[in-house]
């Protein structure tokens, strides 16, 4: 039985050993979202890339709600199991996958319909049109299997174990990279391909997570559990709701910036490819500093939840070290090898692509930095379940990067997009370090209302 109580041992232990299969977690993540622009750049075109480039903001925006959900199922779960509440806690858990499963097929039908006009509203040019519409309609067919996968890794996370989705996430990302290659090279299938390969993939994945859950929940404890509950339903809401809506309000505000970006697309030749590769590599920092963050909401959870306050501390601490440790490295080769970087995309031949990536790196890498202190008081924030307050910081963040990618282009052209995001990093790291500082999520008291 591989679940882990992270309200016992010395905390910088606990959190390392919780946060390092995340970690690898999010680099096979990336690396599977990687895939099809790298694949796309390499083997067909840089049409094909700028075909996948238009699509990842719209699909971001279903990953953002199924990743929302992750934080309000990992919230409820993870102090419902600190305070041993277990038959509780079972009907938390099927009662997410129920609510998630249900929520998934409204956003297809949804999706579905709406596929082609927000193409449009993209300034999506008509010569991408075709294939970017029929690779953004099969990865919308998945989304069952993406929001499964999504609820099941959090159910997993707030049980103490990372292992089991990351198993399943690096199996699923490598046969995605191989039937990305087969459908390409061997089939001749094109962007579709890329489409079904992660469709039949994400497939596997969430099903495989569902059934090795259902088992695990069995070794844990008999007791009976209602199989629904409206009540925990709106526990897990009031978590999940502010997740979604701040994921989700950074999508569509992702989603607004590559409008932009498209608009240069006549005047500034490789500037889709270039701005959607190089966003692809910050964001494996990002996000693996996001994964340090949500392991620490876990463990600040669990803590919570069994009165171990005092224990904190020295888990935020440990978990915002671990961040330099990747986060430094990383983001100084992206400023002085820009170029080099973006070779994992395109060949060489792609100059203009290249080019408008490598700006883009050497403009924003460094600012990545302080967005690691951000996700640390993030994740203590969302383990206190003040999820309000998180909220604010992202939504600050948000508001102020689309209104400056909209702005600056007026003095600066294409380099203001650049930009906006580290002002807007900036600006909401502060906001988030204030609410951390002024403590009033120790005021929450998730558990009396559940």
């Amino acid at each position: 039985m591989m679940t882990r109580d992270l309200t016992v041992g010395r905390p910088e232990r606990v959190m390392v050993r919780l946060a390092l299969p995340t970690l690898v977690s999010v680099v096979f993540q990336q690396f599977y979202s990687m895939a099809d622009n790298i694949v796309a750049g390499q083997f067909i075109s840089d049409a094909a890339l700028d075909a996948v480039s238009i699509s990842y903001p719209i699909t971001m925006i279903y990953t953002s709600v199924a990743l929302g959900i992750n934080i309000g199922v990992n919230v409820v779960v993870s102090q419902l199991f600190g305070a041993k509440r277990l038959e509780k806690m079972k009907t938390a858990v099927s009662t997410s996958l129920i609510a998630t499963a249900v929520l998934a097929l409204l956003l297809t039908g949804l999706g579905l319909l709406l596929s082609h006009p927000l193409l449009m509203a993209l300034n999506t040019p008509e010569s991408l049109m075709e294939p970017t519409l029929a690779y953004l309609q099969i990865y919308t067919g998945g989304l069952l299997f993406i929001f499964l996968y999504n609820t099941a890794t959090g159910i997993f996370t707030a049980l103490g174990d990372t292992i089991t989705p990351l198993v399943f996430l690096i199996i699923s990302s490598l046969s995605n990279v191989g039937l990305n290659i087969l459908f390409v090279t061997t089939f001749g299938m094109g962007v579709d391909g890329l489409a079904w390969a992660t469709l039949l993939c994400q497939a596997v994945a969430a099903v495989a997570s569902f059934a090795v859950l259902l088992r695990r929940l069995r070794a844990i404890t008999d007791l009976p559990a209602q199989r629904f509950s409206s009540h925990l339903l709106l526990s897990i809401s009031k978590m999940a709701i502010p997740g979604i809506c701040q994921k989700s309000f950074i999508s569509v505000g992702n989603l607004l910036i590559q409008s932009v970006v498209n608009s240069f697309a006549a005047t500034v030749p490789g500037i889709i490819g270039g701005f959607s590769s190089a966003t692809k590599l910050l964001y494996i920092i990002v996000l693996l500093n996001g994964s340090v963050g949500s392991s620490l909401a876990s463990f600040a959870a669990q803590n919570i939840g069994g009165g171990h306050m005092e224990r904190l501390k020295s888990g935020m601490r440990s978990g915002f070290w671990l961040c330099m440790v990747f986060t430094i490295p990383s983001v100084l080769f992206f400023f002085l090898w820009p170029q080099t970087a973006m070779g994992i995309f395109v060949p060489a031949e792609s100059v203009d692509i290249i080019a408008a990536g490598a700006s883009y790196l050497r403009t924003a890498s460094l600012f990545v930095i302080i967005v690691a202190a951000k996700q640390m008081c993030d994740g203590i924030l969302q383990g206190a379940g003040s999820a309000r307050q998180f909220m604010t910081t992202t939504l600050s963040d948000l508001i102020l990067r689309v209104a400056l990618a909209y702005i600056l282009p007026h003095w600066m052209g294409y380099l203001g997009i650049w930009w906006a995001w580290p002002i807007g990093w900036v600006i909401g790291a502060v906001i988030s370090i204030t609410f951390y500082r002024r403590g009033k999520w120790k005021e929450v008291h998730l558990l009396e209302s559940i």
